[in-house]
């Protein structure tokens, strides 16, 4: 008998993109709410393919499924907003087909490091860890923090 697997949605319309996925024990900001999916798919883009700019970034996302009605205006609104967190830089312009520059974007720092923290499982990663390893973690923690421990 074979039993009828379900995969997540966001694994039936992205297939092989496994750079993102859902799953991480840490809900960020920027992956919550309505805007989560198309934020995932901004950064994917960037990710993948590079600086683009954001016409590019739209055409990379209308070709997934589950983005194939989504309008230029709100990828771009979109994209605006995510420059102005600070997850996206503008690093220049690049001349179009129609005659005019675009703002080319790229992924920042930040961006990289929320990326990485939706997808880490703090669960799995205390139970792999040496003593050594949780010390240097815990300092960098708490003097990145200005904290204590206790």
């Amino acid at each position: 008998m074979s039993k009828n697997v379900k995969t997540s949605s966001f694994a039936y319309y992205f297939g092989s993109w496994s750079l993102i996925h859902k799953g991480g024990s840490v809900k960020l900001s920027v992956f919550k709410g309505r805007e989560a999916k198309l934020n995932r798919a901004i950064f994917n883009a960037l990710a993948i393919k590079g600086p683009l700019t954001a016409f590019e970034i739209y055409k990379y996302i209308r070709s997934k499924r589950i983005f194939r009605r989504k309008l230029y205006s709100v990828v771009n609104r979109r994209i605006r907003r995510l420059e102005a967190e600070g997850f996206l830089v503008k690093i220049g312009r690049k001349l179009t087909k129609a005659g005019f520059t675009a703002p080319v974007y790229r992924l920042t720092a930040k961006a990289y490091l929320a990326i990485l923290l939706s997808t880490l499982d703090f669960e799995h990663i205390l139970t792999l860890t040496d003593d050594e390893s949780a010390l240097k973690l815990l300092a960098a923690l708490v003097d990145f923090a200005n904290m204590s421990v206790f």
